[in-house]
């Protein structure tokens, strides 16, 4: 692998239990077919190494914190998919009138829905699901249009908000292009968000209309309609929720249906509407609140367009025959985006979840099909945790294959590794050893959108040896309408999260504090700096945090400090190295980045989660971690402990033995020792979004972890 590689194969490779003399023949096997499988592809193919060792991005200037733009972009940054379409309602024009009876969303039907009772005595809701059932693109323009009317005439003025409070699927889309249509701002707010959020981001935007679902109206909006007194209306996306006496005078609630047909017989009157500018708000897109109460950030329509222009540069050969499968929060920038770049493309957009995805998920019946196997999708957007689980899970299976089973993947895979980290295919090991794997997901998977959070070296590698594609990882936040960096497709290098998009431009800033300097050898590193049109408007009603991490240039053109530590290869690829706010000075005075101790210990079969803690009173770290049940149970029984689960992870006994392993891997990962967790506190129950102390997209709350923890942390750090 050329230099910039930061995970060598070796240190990656599977670790098999194979006879030395029947080894030996097995490896002159592998090379005489290396050899004859070469001779074809140097003479027909370009290596992809070769792509790979191409200059992406250059700066622009020779000055140390000179921008670094994409070499497809060196003359100017891209802000515009096609020509005259800088709105969003202009550009889904387009895209119905280029696609017009394509399809374009597909929903599952429910067909059973029944109660399953678990060895526990806890009752699972189980589905069975028929095949998906598809709308137009035309279909979705003429509903978005009568919805888009139906709420005009429920009141709704252009440039004011509305939010939608739903889970992802179809009429979710349907409402955000009925609200870009007529310049309505789409506040958005994650599903999973707790009452004092939701409640906080409605009244900031001040709506008196609110979109969600019968089931979120009944868990979660129920309880604090009362606390927003500007609500009117509430439209349920899914039909008439069971009661209606339990709402505050004045608020009426309409299904999306009655809505549209609303809209519907109004527009037969002709009723003009407002069209946006490219400077209109598009959406006002609530982040997760990983660092307390969520913030709205302003997103105008053409820096929507400018960014998922710079994504779709990534994707070669994006078009009708491709199928995307929607499962993430749409309420999160990465899937909004994903799922724009797809319908701008003529893509089919199939809608899934996380409990429906595959068919060995949650709420699947035992015997019937998951979403992936029915939709058979060729790109899916993932976050790493996602990704991480997928990994454990196919790791835990082939640990329970026999030996010969699994001798024979671990060779594969590691022979498949070798060819990788070479440029080359491995057309045989895909079609005999991966297939099963790669089912899991469909089998026809050509490209994995990775962003959210940075992925392990190993999960990446994982990803493409078992599923055969490239994962393409991205880097970017809310603040940059989701667009930044996203690695080319056949940059199989791991560890960096690609150049530039064409759409922007990076640079380096200078942290004093944490010594980071543009200047640095061998490679620049400071502060991310995004610029470009995709830089959005700032956050909404916060004036202070706005000049805090925005700013304007000589040219006008906006810039965003990101708060990430970055390091440019180079080939102009960027890495992300740090972070501002998970740097910690302890008591002697060293700096520890918490990011970079969990990345190292994440991954380990033991560790579902972890989040490493320390603070500048104390002189070393802490850690809370969510121990995986099997092999935390596995070790109990290997040490001789016995008890419950809570039991066990409550146990100091216990603490200990995990404490080992994490140390034993942290000396593995070339952790500083005062980088190594010295106590930990075993956590019996798993960090989801509902817990709240984890975002959507599965980053840390550390403020709530940190409250939710306090009792452990003064345990940990000696005080009663």
């Amino acid at each position: 692998m050329n230099n910039h590689v930061s995970s060598k194969p070796s240190t990656m490779k599977l670790k098999h239990t194979i006879n030395p003399i029947l080894l030996y023949f097995i490896h002159f096997l592998i090379s005489l077919y290396t050899i004859l499988t070469y001779i074809p592809f140097y003479f027909f193919s370009e290596s992809r190494q070769e792509k790979s060792n191409q200059i992406k991005a250059k700066p622009v200037n020779s000055k140390p914190d000179s921008a670094y733009r994409s070499v497809n972009s060196l003359d100017g940054l891209a802000s515009v998919l096609y020509p005259g379409c800088d709105t969003l309602d202009k550009v889904f024009t387009y895209a119905k009138n280029k696609f017009k009876n394509k399809r374009l969303l597909g929903t599952r039907e429910v067909l059973n829905e029944e109660d399953e009772v678990q060895p526990n005595g806890k009752i699972f809701k189980k589905v069975i699901l028929g095949q998906y059932n598809w709308l137009s693109y035309e279909d979705v323009f003429v509903r978005a249009l009568n919805f888009g009317n139906g709420l005009q005439m429920l009141g709704q003025k252009p440039k004011t908000n509305i939010a939608i409070f739903c889970e992802t699927r179809a009429e979710w889309m349907i409402a955000a292009q009925a609200c870009f249509m007529y310049n309505f701002q789409l506040v958005t707010l994650y599903a999973t968000l707790g009452g004092p959020a939701i409640v906080h981001g409605l009244n900031e935007t001040e709506v008196t209309n609110i979109i969600t679902s019968k089931e979120l109206l009944q868990t979660k909006l129920k309880d604090i309609v009362s606390l927003v007194p500007r609500l009117r209306h509430i439209i349920t996306v899914d039909g008439k929720p069971p009661t209606w006496s339990e709402f505050p005078k004045g608020v009426i609630v309409h299904t999306m249906a009655a809505v549209e047909a609303l809209g519907a017989k109004a527009s037969m009157e002709n009723q003009p509407h407002s069209k946006p500018l490219p400077s209109d708000i598009a959406v006002i897109m609530y982040t997760s609140g990983s660092t307390g109460l969520p913030k709205g950030v302003m997103i105008s329509h053409s820096n929507i367009i400018a960014g998922i222009t710079g994504m779709a540069e990534r994707i070669p050969e994006l078009g009708e025959e491709d199928v995307y499968i929607g499962y993430l929060p749409l309420a999160h920038v990465l899937e909004l985006s994903a799922e724009l770049v797809c319908l701008s493309h003529g893509c089919r957009i199939g809608y899934s979840s996380p409990q429906t995805l595959a068919d060995q998920s949650s709420k699947i019946k035992k015997g019937s099909k998951g979403d992936t196997s029915m939709l058979k999708p060729t790109l899916m957007a993932a976050v790493p945790e996602i990704m991480d689980r997928i990994y454990k899970n196919v790791m835990n299976k082939v640990n329970e294959m026999s030996s010969f089973q699994r001798n024979l993947f671990i060779l594969a895979y590691n022979y498949k590794m070798e060819q990788i980290s070479k440029g080359r295919n491995t057309p045989l090991c895909n079609s005999f050893v991966f297939r099963k794997v790669r089912s899991l997901l469909g089998g026809n998977i050509r490209l994995l959108l990775c962003g959210g959070a940075p992925l392990s070296a190993t999960t990446q590698r994982f990803m493409n040896i078992c599923f055969c594609c490239p994962v393409g990882q991205g880097y970017g936040l809310t603040e940059s309408a989701g667009a930044g960096t996203i690695t080319e497709v056949w940059d199989y290098n791991t560890g960096r999260v690609g150049a530039p998009l064409v759409c922007c431009e990076i640079k380096l800033k200078n942290w004093e504090e944490g010594g980071y300097f543009n200047t640095d050898k061998p490679h620049p590193r400071g502060e991310i700096v995004i610029g470009g049109q995709n830089v959005t408007m700032g956050y909404y009603k916060n004036e202070a945090k706005t000049k805090a991490d925005f700013f304007e240039d000589e040219n006008g053109q906006r810039w965003l400090c990101t708060g990430d530590i970055g390091e440019f290869d180079p080939d102009g690829c960027l890495k992300i190295i740090d972070r501002k706010k998970d740097l910690v000075k302890l008591q002697a005075g060293e700096y520890v980045s918490l990011g970079k101790v969990e990345a190292a210990l994440k991954n380990l079969p033991l560790v579902d989660n972890i989040c490493a803690y320390a603070n500048s009173y104390h002189s070393y770290v802490i850690g809370f971690v969510v121990p995986n049940q099997k092999e935390l149970t596995e070790l109990a029984r290997k040490k001789g402990l016995k008890g419950t689960w809570e039991e066990l992870c409550n146990s100091c006994e216990m603490e200990n033995e995990v404490l080992k392993v994490l140390s034993e891997a942290a000396i593995s990962a070339s952790l500083e020792k005062f980088e190594i967790p010295v106590k930990i506190r075993l956590s019996p129950e798993p960090w989801t979004p509902e817990t709240g102390l984890v975002t959507d997209a599965f980053k840390l709350k550390r403020k709530e972890l940190k409250t939710h923890y306090q009792a452990d942390i003064e345990r940990m750090y000696g005080r009663k």
